[in-house]
C-alpha cells in the first residue's frame, strides 16, 4: 500500500481553503488547486507568471465525471476515454460548472481522467476536480521529477506533497486530443 495519507489530508484541506499544492501526477510535478475556485485558480496563474489567455487542464477521477462537466460528449465517451493506453488529456467544447478563467471565451475544457493512484484518492475524497498544469515559470521548461522544481515555484505554493519526491522516472507529458460532440478526435500534440 501507497502511503500519502498524510498527504491526501493536507493537501485537502489546503484546497478545501482556496490553496494551492505542488504535488506529483500521471505525468509530470504540477501546481493544482481547486477546479471550481476561481480565487485559487488566480493564485495559479500568479505562481507561474502565466497569461490568463492560457487555460489549465482539470483532472477528474473517473470517466463517469465528465457527464457533470461537458455538456453535449459524445455518446461513447466513457468507453473511449477507459480505452486509452496513456495519459490524455482531451479538450471538450460546452464546459459546464467551471469558472470562465478555466473556460475561455469559447466555453472549452482541458480535461484528463488520471491514472494516478495519488490523484485519484485525492480527486475521490476531496469530490470536487482540481486544476493540474506542470510546475514551471510559464515559459521555462517542464519539471518531469520533484528536483528539477524550481525554488521560485516551491515557495509558491501552499503545500507540497512528500510522496513520490524522491522518484527519478520521468514521464512524458500528456497527449493532448480534441473530442467535438459528433466523437471526431483531432490529435493535438501527439
Amino acid at each position: 500500500m501507497m502511503d500519502f495519507e498524510y498527504d491526501i489530508k493536507q493537501c485537502i484541506d489546503t484546497l478545501s481553503k482556496g490553496g494551492t499544492i505542488l504535488y506529483p501526477t500521471d505525468t509530470v510535478w504540477g501546481i493544482g488547486c481547486d477546479a471550481l475556485n476561481e480565487n485559487a485558480i488566480k493564485k495559479v496563474y500568479d505562481v507561474k507568471h502565466r497569461p490568463a489567455n492560457k487555460s489549465f487542464i482539470i483532472l477528474l477521477a473517473d470517466s463517469r465525471d465528465i457527464l457533470q462537466y461537458v455538456a453535449a460528449p459524445p455518446p461513447d465517451i466513457i468507453a473511449m476515454l477507459d480505452d486509452f493506453d496513456r495519459p490524455t488529456t482531451v479538450i471538450y467544447d460546452g464546459a459546464l460548472g467551471f469558472p470562465e478563467i478555466l473556460t475561455g471565451e469559447q466555453g472549452s475544457v482541458a480535461i484528463r481522467v488520471t491514472s494516478d493512484p495519488f490523484c485519484k484518492a485525492l480527486i475521490k475524497r476531496f469530490r470536487k476536480p482540481i486544476v493540474s498544469t506542470s510546475a514551471n515559470i510559464s515559459g521555462e521548461p517542464t519539471p518531469a521529477i520533484y528536483n528539477q522544481v524550481s525554488e521560485e515555484i516551491r515557495s509558491g505554493v501552499d503545500y507540497i506533497v512528500q510522496y513520490r519526491r524522491d522518484d527519478e522516472a520521468i514521464s512524458p507529458p500528456s497527449r493532448l486530443i480534441k473530442i467535438t460532440d459528433d466523437g471526431e478526435i483531432t490529435i493535438l500534440r501527439p
